[in-house]
């Protein structure tokens, strides 16, 4: 069985992006169900997959990143991004799926990683 991670990094700084809260989503037709909640570590990491096992299978999925309460902790002025919100497919079911996330205040960018 594969796995889901990702980890953040605030490239205006440098630096892992510590105390993020991220919500993994489901779609299923046209809603977004919520399947797991998570917090970043000081490694800008979770402490654990954010879906594996019995959970894992192929479907459409949604990583919401609550960037504005991580940019207001460390006093950083970001008037464009509140959260990011990252819709990928996983297709295949043995695979690991690993989907950073680099920000700065004024941008964003992704990628499967490995």
């Amino acid at each position: 069985m594969g796995k889901l991670t990702t980890h953040i990094l605030d490239t205006s700084i440098g630096k892992p992006a510590q105390g993020v809260k991220i919500n993994l989503y489901r779609r299923e037709g046209l809603d977004s169900v919520l399947i797991n909640s998570a917090q970043t570590n000081s490694d800008g990491r979770c402490d654990e997959p954010l879906l594996s096992g019995e959970g894992f299978f192929a479907a459409c999925y949604e990583l919401e990143f609550a960037v504005d309460e991580y940019f207001n902790s460390n006093n950083i002025e970001s008037p464009f991004l509140k959260d990011v919100v990252i819709r990928f497919y996983i297709s295949e079911e043995n695979e690991n799926y690993h989907v950073p996330l680099l920000i700065s205040p004024f941008s964003y960018s992704t990628y499967r990683g490995s």
